[in-house]
């Protein structure tokens, strides 16, 4: 008995549950691919972008450094927004520290939403799909043995195989929620590398124009 004669044998619920666990598979697994093809770029171009960032003799020329390295624009962010002009605006009001450190918390904030993205979807799959293909379960065992209270003669081999049929809705949900559960570990590890990198940077970067004096909107 295969899963989709056990899906066309089933009822609404039955159906209901296995078209969720097949919405989430595909949600999940579509996440995994872009999420894994835009981590990988972004920790190879965050690591490329601060090195020729550094390696610029003034700060115009670092952010146009950027533009060819930054192909998933999470460094110039920061870089553009210490450039904010906050002139007559209570983002201004306080000192120079200050403001740096309010510009390169928010325009860091953004970057890490971008990174995070799909990351409660892969969470939220991982946890939830178990329990979905055991309603699965549950339900179809439940069926299985009221056709069978009928049945004059019950053995175990007419109680073995309905029983059987159901279960495959939990091997489903395992089957489901285990690339969640790997891709969002596996994904969240690199994110974490690229988030401290960012932090890092934007440290420094606040150290430097504070040093300096740099931090001006560009003309």
């Amino acid at each position: 008995m295969s899963a989709l004669d056990l899906l066309l044998r089933g009822d609404a619920l039955s159906r209901s549950v296995a078209l969720v666990l097949l919405l989430m598979s595909v949600g999940s697994w579509i996440v995994i691919l872009w999420k894994a093809w835009l981590v990988l770029r972004a920790h190879k171009d965050v690591a490329r972008s601060v090195a020729a960032f550094w390696q610029a003799p003034s700060l115009e020329q670092g952010l146009q450094r950027l533009q060819a390295f930054d192909r998933e624009d999470l460094v110039r962010p920061l870089v553009q927004a210490t450039q904010t002009d906050t002139l007559g605006t209570l983002a201004g009001a306080g000192d120079k520290s200050q403001q740096l450190t309010r510009l390169l918390r928010d325009a860091l904030h953004a970057v890490l939403i971008k990174l995070q993205a799909g990351q409660v979807l892969l969470a939220t799959v991982g946890a939830t799909a178990p329990f979905v293909g055991l309603l699965g379960t549950v339900w179809g065992i439940y069926h299985a043995l009221i056709s069978l209270s009928g049945v004059a003669q019950v053995s175990i081999d007419k109680v073995a195989a309905p029983v059987g049929e159901a279960l495959i809705m939990t091997a489903i949900g395992l089957a489901v929620a285990i690339p969640a559960v790997l891709g969002y570990n596996v994904l969240g590890r690199y994110i974490g590398r690229i988030e401290a990198d960012l932090e890092g940077f934007a440290r420094d970067l606040r150290e430097l124009l504070l040093t300096h004096g740099e931090s001006r909107p560009l003309p």
